[in-house]
């Protein structure tokens, strides 16, 4: 079975140690290294972890600033938001940086094991909160596109898609429709292709957008 490297950009020492916890528990995974801020992180990237996992709130820099770097040297990291961060600004400068998740250290710490590994699978846990204010950041209407050139999802793919947004995982959105996860996955990369995308985040956003799902909750 393979393992994959991870490194953990935390300053606050009880996150930090549940996040180590998380990581050595799962038998997937293996630590590189736990570091509490920018400096210490920029020296581990030559080690070019799977995953990293990175607070916004450093005490030496930005944490979407260590994102914008790990992308620019270290492009095939996977870059996963660990923050008590759930503001508009930092949540879309953190995507727009390269972060490919996002989850809230409030509700979502339990789960850091699955959700790494849905990172590795290509796919983006989104904390349902932050799923939800993202789908209800875009509800004005002028900018839904209404070009008649515009994707067409079925009516199966947008209800994939509206579990996808509220951060449910493959497993979950098979278990909720009554298929296999190879049919959920097939459903995604149909999405993806028609969407013009490459993660769930982007296909939510650009979804609801285009009217293609609505808003919930």
């Amino acid at each position: 079975m393979d393992s994959h490297t991870v490194l953990i950009v935390e300053d606050e020492p009880v996150t930090r140690d549940v996040l180590i916890q998380a990581v050595e528990n799962h038998p997937r995974l293996k630590l590189l290294a736990a570091v509490s801020n920018v400096a210490e992180a920029e020296a581990m990237l030559e080690r070019k972890p799977d995953i990293i996992l990175v607070d916004i709130g450093l005490p030496d820099g930005n944490g979407i600033d260590l994102i914008h770097q790990i992308k620019q040297q270290h492009p095939g990291g996977a870059v996963m938001v660990v923050s008590g961060f759930d503001d508009e600004e930092h949540v879309l400068q953190a995507i727009e940086a390269g972060a490919t998740g996002y989850i809230l250290k409030d509700d979502s710490l339990a789960k850091v094991g699955p959700h790494i590994l849905q990172l590795i699978k290509g796919e983006s846990p989104i904390s349902p909160g932050i799923a939800r204010y993202l789908l209800k950041r875009f509800q004005t209407p002028h900018q839904q596109v209404t070009d008649d050139s515009q994707p067409t999802l079925t009516e199966r793919e947008k209800s994939v898609l509206t579990l996808i947004a509220k951060g449910y995982s493959r497993q979950e959105v098979a278990e909720n429709l009554g298929v296999s996860q190879h049919t959920v996955t097939t459903h995604i990369k149909h999405i993806y292709r028609k969407l013009s995308v490459h993660s769930r985040t982007e296909a939510v956003f650009e979804a609801y957008q285009m009217g293609l799902i609505k808003p919930y909750g």
